[in-house]
């Protein structure tokens, strides 16, 4: 027998999925990375999928000539494979997210049935008292919170403010009692998040190669956000040293920042010379200046052979790596900078807070290598 849904689990796990992004959206945050609106606008379907025992040995035929996937791929392989990742990862987090979601619905239906409450009353008891926010709570989020609310005035979005903050609440409250539940009840998830693959054979990292955890992140030198997330990066390295490996990965987005292709292939120049991290730091530290004699000058800065500098920036020297780079970017699906993956996992939100990327690198380093 399928065990009952509580009243109001539905619209619980909705407003867990979309409905606090959106109350803090309406209450003015913008998004929080660079996107390519041409790239971001491509998204995966199961058309994209390139199995090749889905097609037939031939194609077409001209005459005595085949054409086959062979032919196809020499053409637009890189496209078909962009497309079959995209949606290979697109139909995993489709499956794990429903798993997870009917996991918790069970565990809920089964407290719920066995205390004879609702789900709203087992997440009020689970903080020890109401999910509705008061007065007084809204009004300091209000006043901690300036910068988001556009200068409107408290009676205009106390309702928004309000709904935001039960949300919020709800959320919490359903990960603290699902995270109790799941080792009451011995949920065991044996579904893992999609792992992605990378060949970062000639991309600049730091930290030893058989780390327990490589973090990945493509960038945009150019991108605002991408420099927003610079400290996050720096403060990574601290607090996990040895215990981690980052690795570069350009993705300058030309369409909107018209020198970061050039501040890519620097950085790339500086790293021939053995400064690639000196050059990363600069370059983020000073995104206003970033034309080609802005380069050159922090080549010089950094003690760099200028000549040979000039020569690879002025030759386009690395520009197939900085190519390359972003399509094994398009390949496992980054529409925007910064784009981070822990492990082969991706990490979403663009310039995620510290605490964000840190819970997933202490999740790794707990399990161990994969």
């Amino acid at each position: 027998m399928k065990a009952s849904v509580p009243p109001g689990l539905p619209s619980r796990r909705r407003a867990t999925h979309g409905t606090v992004l959106a109350a803090v959206l309406t209450l003015g945050l913008s998004l929080v990375g660079c996107t390519d609106q041409k790239v971001a606008a491509a998204s995966p379907t199961s058309a994209g999928k390139t199995n090749d025992a889905i097609f037939p040995e031939t194609l077409a035929t001209v005459g005595d000539q085949r054409i086959t996937m062979a032919d196809v791929k020499a053409r637009v392989g890189d496209q078909l494979e962009q497309n079959e990742t995209r949606f290979l990862v697109t139909q995993h987090r489709l499956v794990e997210n429903t798993v997870r979601d009917i996991l918790a619905d069970r565990m809920l239906a089964g407290e719920a049935k066995k205390q004879g409450k609702t789900v709203d009353q087992l997440l009020a008891a689970e903080v020890g008292g109401s999910l509705e926010p008061t007065d007084v709570e809204i009004a300091a989020w209000y006043r901690e919170n300036q910068a988001r609310v556009g200068g409107r005035a408290l009676a205009a979005i106390s309702t928004e403010i309000g709904n935001y903050l039960r949300k919020t609440r709800r959320t919490e409250a359903t990960e603290k009692l699902e995270n109790r539940l799941k080792v009451e009840q011995k949920a065991d998830v044996k579904i893992q998040p999609y792992r992605l693959t990378f060949d970062n054979t000639n991309a600049a990292a730091r930290g030893p190669e058989n780390s327990t955890v490589t973090l990945v992140e493509f960038s945009d030198f150019e991108c605002p956000f991408c420099g927003r997330f610079f400290p996050t990066i720096k403060r990574l390295e601290e607090q996990y040293g040895d215990r981690i490996r980052i690795v570069y990965r350009q993705y300058p987005i030309p369409s909107l920042h018209a020198n970061a292709l050039k501040a890519a292939e620097a950085s790339l120049c500086a790293k021939d010379q053995g400064k690639f991290w000196e050059m990363h730091d600069m370059l983020f530290q000073e995104q206003q200046q970033l034309s080609i004699r802005d380069l050159k000058v922090k080549a010089n800065r950094l003690g760099l052979d200028q000549k040979k500098f000039d020569d690879c920036l002025d030759t386009g020297h690395f520009a197939g790596q900085v190519q390359a780079d972003m399509r094994e970017g398009d390949r496992v699906g980054v529409t925007g900078t910064p784009a981070l993956f822990v492990n082969g996992i991706s990490i979403d939100g663009g310039a995620v807070p510290f605490e964000t990327v840190a819970k997933a690198i202490d999740k790794e380093l707990k399990a161990g290598k994969p």
